[in-house]
């Protein structure tokens, strides 16, 4: 059993690329942010849809990266470091969600 550092399949090449693609759009919310776009008192998404819109398809590119991570290295063996760390990465996130759901503030 082979485990290099970069990923070999597509699956795991796919993982790598959406855990990358949230990572930059988690980067453009806090650019957004510190670029003084902020809401109102209380946050409504459907009244800062624009402001929200990143963080929420961050949330989705590392989520769907751990089920793209974990398929791959499942089905096909994959055993790229950068693939289980976008997985656990993933999972995280999807913690994170959960947790907001299931216990809100």
């Amino acid at each position: 059993m082979k485990s290099s550092v970069l990923p070999t399949t597509t699956l795991g090449k796919w993982s790598m690329g959406l855990i990358i693609s949230a990572f930059v759009l988690f980067l453009v919310f806090m650019i957004e942010v510190a670029a003084g776009f902020r809401g109102g008192d209380t946050f409504s998404f459907t009244e800062d849809f624009w402001q929200g819109l990143p963080m929420l398809l961050a949330g989705v590119c590392a989520i769907i990266s751990m089920v793209t991570g974990i398929i791959g290295i499942v089905k096909s063996k994959e055993r790229s470091a950068l693939v289980f760390l976008s997985a656990a990465i993933g999972l995280f996130a999807l913690f994170l969600v959960l947790g907001e759901f299931l216990a809100p503030h």
